[in-house]
């Protein structure tokens, strides 16, 4: 690796210290309760380095000392910097096919109520819904389903359901032509989430460290996936405990693929592929 490859803090446009991303560390952890490893400074430089920009700050203790006096708004800028999104439709496609069989197993109980807790930009609840409509064969199934996220960004992604046409490139050509519309003329090489879809689920901000959820239930299904490993043990811990009151008795926590929860035992036991049921001893 040649020098002309590598960035040095002194060719920076702003100040970035160790302190600096110390501060950060602490800061995101307190608010959103992600911790982030070492690895992760550059990251946090690009990210933030918008924010300084836009507020024509000269360097990140001037930004983080801004942060700590602001209001509301700037939090949510900071979080939303800060919060990584991945996510696609039909991501770990047998989390569906299990959801389709618990929506028919348990159809005598309608209205069933699915949360998606961690929706990013909606492809989660929207390929929920999906499942939903093929699991009752109608575009209006007795289903109703919470979309939450800490990022106020992308649940306005979510909650418009526009994406470009190579988001759905994956899907088989039935489930592209029944649940997606095409857009032409200003609005060729996108898609929209058919209505009808949208009108089966609620968007709403909501902060996983929130000392109570405020969302109802009970649920007969909660994704919770890939959002975990942001955590640490202690707080993945605190999150569950707050999750699994707003479960069905018969509801069970859809978990990301490389997500274990062997130090919540007490809480939570497995009952199939990264699914857990609520441990008999854990009550609301």
């Amino acid at each position: 690796m040649t020098s002309s490859t590598v960035s040095s803090p002194e060719s920076r446009e702003f100040e970035f210290g160790e302190r600096d991303f110390r501060r950060v560390c602490e800061l995101i952890h307190q608010r959103a309760g992600i911790a982030l490893a070492p690895a992760k400074r550059d990251m946090v430089y690009g990210r933030l380095s918008r924010r300084l920009r836009a507020l024509g700050l000269r360097s990140f203790r001037d930004y983080l000392d801004l942060l700590e006096n602001s209001g509301d708004e700037e939090w949510q800028a900071f979080t939303n910097a800060l919060t990584t999104n991945l996510t696609s439709f039909f991501r770990e496609p047998h989390h569906f096919q299990r959801l389709q069989e618990e929506l028919k197993r348990h159809a005598a109980s309608a209205p069933l109520k699915l949360w998606s807790c961690a929706a990013s930009t909606g492809e989660e609840p929207y390929s929920m819904a999906i499942s939903a409509c093929e699991a009752f064969a109608s575009l209006k199934p007795p289903v109703r389903i919470l979309a939450t996220d800490i990022d106020t960004q992308v649940l306005q992604t979510a909650a418009r359901g526009v994406y470009p046409l190579e988001r759905i490139a994956g899907l088989d050509e039935a489930t592209r032509r029944k649940y997606f519309q095409r857009g032409s003329g200003a609005n060729e090489g996108m898609c929209r989430v058919l209505p009808a879809l949208r009108e089966l689920i609620d968007f709403r901000a909501l902060n996983l460290l929130a000392p109570r959820y405020d969302v109802g239930g009970p649920f007969l299904a909660v994704f919770c996936r890939n959002v975990m490993i942001y955590f640490d043990k202690p707080t993945q811990r605190e999150i569950l405990a707050r999750l699994i009151p707003h479960l069905d008795d018969a509801g069970m926590l859809y978990t990301g693929h490389s997500e274990n929860y062997l130090h919540a035992a007490d809480l939570i036991q497995p009952c199939g592929r990264t699914l857990y049921r609520r441990n008999n001893g854990a009550r609301a």
